[in-house]
């Protein structure tokens, strides 16, 4: 099966501003995926869906507990996965998905894919000074995203 014709779940986690909310639902969009949130996701057995994506934003360089509790409670995961994020400083992405790819490829699940853009971020003492990234993701970080969802649909990974 191609990913092109994988059924496909969207699983975010967004708790601030709304930033991976935002991001996950383009996602959705241009997958023409399912959309869930991390908690609604929790209900799903993996093999539901062919592809999972997974998603939240970054907090203290990690995904939410909300995602990671997800991953840790399947005894098996789905066919494959992509992992996206929102984050304050989305050069860090490699560090930042660590946990989470970790956990994914103990379960032997492949990741095909990962993205992060700019996401208003205040966590801890960034709210001080009014945050990082504010007005992000904005129209051109989800127009990335779009972009991200073209090269997925064309690398027409095998599963």
């Amino acid at each position: 099966m191609k990913l092109s014709s994988a059924s496909i779940a969207v699983v975010y986690s967004s708790v601030h501003h709304g930033n991976t909310r935002l991001l996950a639902n383009t996602l959705a969009q241009s997958l023409n995926a399912t959309l869930l949130s991390a908690e609604d996701a929790s209900q799903v057995p993996p093999s539901d869906f062919d592809v999972w994506g997974l998603g939240s934003g970054i907090y203290f360089g990690r995904h939410h507990r909300h995602l990671i509790d997800l991953v840790d409670g399947w005894n098996t995961g789905p066919k494959a996965c992509f992992i996206f994020s929102t984050a304050g400083l989305p050069f860090l992405k490699r560090w930042q998905h660590a946990a989470l790819r970790r956990r994914l490829l103990a379960r032997q699940v492949p990741i095909v894919a990962e993205f992060c853009c700019r996401g208003w971020d205040t966590v801890g003492p960034l709210w001080l000074m009014g945050g990082l990234n504010r007005k992000h993701p904005n129209q051109s970080d989800l127009a990335q995203a779009t972009e991200f969802c073209v090269s997925l649909r064309r690398a027409a990974v095998e599963l």
